[in-house]
């Protein structure tokens, strides 16, 4: 993995918010607007964290009329991991 796809990986881990999206999204895909509702922040708020995670390819997302539905991708979190893993073997 190059780095940097592992920078903009860890920036997305980098802020509290999206911190708390990630929690949100542990239990499974939610919609937008329930992100928005339980997060109590304006919509271009969450466009902004959620275009940062989805761009890092730790949360995917799908769109169902006009919602958007995320999920944390299996792939983004093993990336990370594995990478984590190296540097911890080294």
């Amino acid at each position: 993995m190059n780095n940097k796809k592992m920078a903009a990986m860890f920036k997305a881990f980098g802020d509290e918010n999206r911190i708390q999206i990630l929690e949100l999204l542990r239990d499974g895909e939610r919609c937008a607007c329930r992100l928005l509702e339980e997060m109590k922040i304006t919509q271009p708020t969450l466009s902004h964290h959620m275009k940062i995670l989805c761009d890092s390819g730790i949360v995917v997302g799908r769109k169902e009329g006009k919602w958007m539905h995320y999920s944390i991708s299996e792939d983004g979190i093993g990336d990370a991991m594995r990478y984590l893993e190296e540097l911890k073997n080294v």
